[in-house]
């Protein structure tokens, strides 16, 4: 019950993961019936998917530094207010390019609130807490992707479908917007601006039991350290955490993710599903399997650690795709049921990565990076990550259409065994260690697979 205020905080801010998960997973309905209304063309629908990720890179790009000069807490306010006017702005566009605009300003909001709220996580979090409560953001996105894919259902058969599946985005943006207004900034924030009273009294409120005047005293600690030189100097013990963060994103994203969550429908047609409607239903059950999985990251993170997930994930994320692509490729010759294998290889993908890559990535990218610079390196990682994803997404409807399913899906198999040697290598074991001594330890050069608590 001491952490009932830290849950409630935890849950609200996690909301923004929800308006990211709702705009990634609402376009795969929609686009099937935005392409019976303009008939687009393979690379118009690229550019309609993947254009939520040009302004996404906009808004991770240019809001690093605005959350570390406003907070954390008004950044997501901001994102909020951004995403209902985008909502409402696509529900009514009146032709495709008014539609692709509408999805840029919209992505704007997910590019922020992509790094914002991981870093007000990691923020408001004990050590021993951490990795549980920044996962809860890939559950609220996870539970985003499941609300879209319910909304996409619910209106598959009504007149201007696809505008009501646009709008329905407002709804998420509201529950955010209300929900922050009664929350407070985090501690670091707080005592990075001087104001080391409210910084205590957020302390107090979301961990009783800390010793106050001490974790202020570590934190300012970290900031005397940091502001030695008051002009920013990269130094060589930084590059490491680049390395890792940018990394992470890189293996969340080129391992093939989104291609499932913006694409299903249309894979599942590639596989012989006749109409939308009975694409669309079964993509509901990605959907469900992804949000449940989502909590076995969420249990295990703080557990059995960072790491041991990702090899779990990894494996399981680059079997499943070696089997989608044979699916595609042998299929006809030995009258295998695409359809079954289809569904099969996605659920198991699926699996894999929501209880490993899809919270992982962001709990190690909220933890990796020093004080002084974190909201900003969380930026630059944010931007890598949604510059990876346009590239994926837009690409993908032209490699299915000119090369095909089996060596679409291969290629994603490669990269994710590359991604799973960049792990054991590179990333370093985070469980139970506090954020000032993952600094020191990379200001020490301590070998990611020696970090020490």
């Amino acid at each position: 019950m001491k952490y009932l205020w830290l849950y409630f905080v935890a849950i609200i801010a996690s909301l923004g993961g929800l308006l990211s998960g709702y705009d990634t997973g609402i376009i795969s309905g929609a686009l099937l019936f935005i392409n019976d209304s303009w008939h687009l063309t393979d690379y118009l629908q690229g550019i309609l998917v993947s254009s939520v990720l040009i302004g996404a890179v906009i808004g991770a790009a240019t809001n690093g530094i605005l959350a570390d000069i406003f907070g954390r807490k008004k950044i997501i306010i901001a994102t909020a207010i951004i995403f209902i006017i985008g909502s409402i702005a696509c529900a009514f566009a009146p032709n495709i390019i008014i539609l692709i605009l509408s999805r840029i300003f919209v992505g704007f909001a997910v590019g922020i609130v992509n790094f914002v709220v991981p870093l007000y996580l990691s923020e408001v979090s004990p050590k021993n807490l951490r990795g549980t409560l920044v996962s809860l953001y890939q559950c609220a996105i996870t539970s985003g992707i499941l609300f879209s894919y319910l909304i996409n259902a619910t209106f598959a058969h009504a007149v201007y479908n696809w505008r009501w599946m646009l709008f329905a985005g407002v709804v998420p943006g509201l529950v955010l917007l209300i929900g922050m207004l009664f929350l407070h900034d985090t501690p670091r924030w707080l005592v990075i601006k001087g104001r080391d009273n409210e910084a205590k009294d957020v302390l107090k409120t979301i961990e009783p039991d800390i010793d106050v005047d001490n974790e202020i005293s570590n934190i300012r600690k970290t900031l005397q350290e940091n502001q030695s030189n008051n002009k920013f100097e990269f130094e060589k013990w930084m590059l490491m955490p680049f390395i890792v963060g940018l990394g992470i994103m890189f293996a969340q994203i080129c391992t093939g993710i989104n291609t499932i969550i913006y694409y299903a429908p249309t894979i599942f047609k590639f596989a012989g599903f006749d109409s939308n409607i009975s694409a669309i239903y079964v993509t509901v059950g990605i959907g469900v399997v992804n949000f449940l999985m989502t909590f076995v990251a969420i249990y295990f993170t703080d557990r059995l650690g960072r790491k041991p997930l990702l090899y779990i994930g990894l494996t399981g994320v680059m079997l499943s795709l070696l089997l989608l692509g044979s699916a595609f490729a042998f299929s006809s010759m030995f009258n295998f049921d695409l359809k079954l294998l289809s569904v099969i290889s996605l659920l198991t993908y699926i699996i894999s990565f929501a209880m490993s890559l899809g919270p992982i990535g962001w709990v190690i990218v909220s933890e990796v990076f020093p004080l002084k610079i974190r909201g900003l390196a969380m930026s630059l990682c944010t931007v890598a990550n949604f510059g990876f994803n346009f590239f994926v997404v837009a690409s993908f409807p032209v490699l299915m259409y000119r090369f095909g399913g089996a060596i679409t899906f291969w290629m994603f198999a490669i990269v994710s065994l590359l991604c799973l040697i960049f792990v054991y290598y590179f990333v370093p074991e985070t469980k139970g260690i506090s954020l000032e001594q993952i600094e020191s330890n990379w200001k020490n050069y301590v070998k990611p697979r020696d970090f020490k608590n």
